[in-house]
């Protein structure tokens, strides 16, 4: 498990003057990739799935563009005073294929419009090798912000 950090554009597309930077994350289609190491996540530049590199290839197990997270939730825990997007662990079958990135976006259904909300880096390449991958997210949530 990585721990997940937004993207700069992702957050402030909340409060942007354009609605289709905007995500609502429980109706839209919010989508999870895979990425080698040769992907160099950009924090502040990144702003569109059409920003990212080195994807997996579609083909054994995985298919180009992501999963398609399922089972999504927000919730506020006035605790820790943070706001929590959650999903289903996403899970690869037959799966064969090695990643260190992961990138968590909004799907509009074109590359250039879909935003970038969050990533995590997995330090090390995850491999598997035939088999049922599952990546598991943070136990509190996929994205977090606190609200202090």
């Amino acid at each position: 498990m990585a721990s997940a950090n937004w993207y700069t554009n992702g957050v402030l597309g909340q409060w942007s003057g354009t609605a289709a930077r905007r995500v609502d994350w429980v109706n839209d289609t919010i989508k999870i990739t895979l990425h080698t190491s040769t992907y160099t996540p950009q924090q502040t530049t990144h702003t569109y799935y059409s920003d990212l590199t080195a994807e997996l290839a579609s083909g054994s197990g995985y298919t180009a563009g992501g999963y398609t997270m399922v089972n999504k939730t927000l919730t506020y825990d006035g605790t820790s005073k943070e706001v929590r997007l959650d999903a289903d662990d996403p899970q690869w079958t037959a799966a064969t294929f090695t990643f260190r990135y992961y990138v968590i976006r909004k799907d509009t259904g074109t590359p250039t419009t879909s935003p970038l909300l969050g990533f995590g880096n997995m330090v090390t390449d995850q491999s598997i090798a035939s088999g049922t991958y599952t990546l598991v997210g943070d136990a509190t949530g996929w994205l977090k912000d606190v609200v202090s």
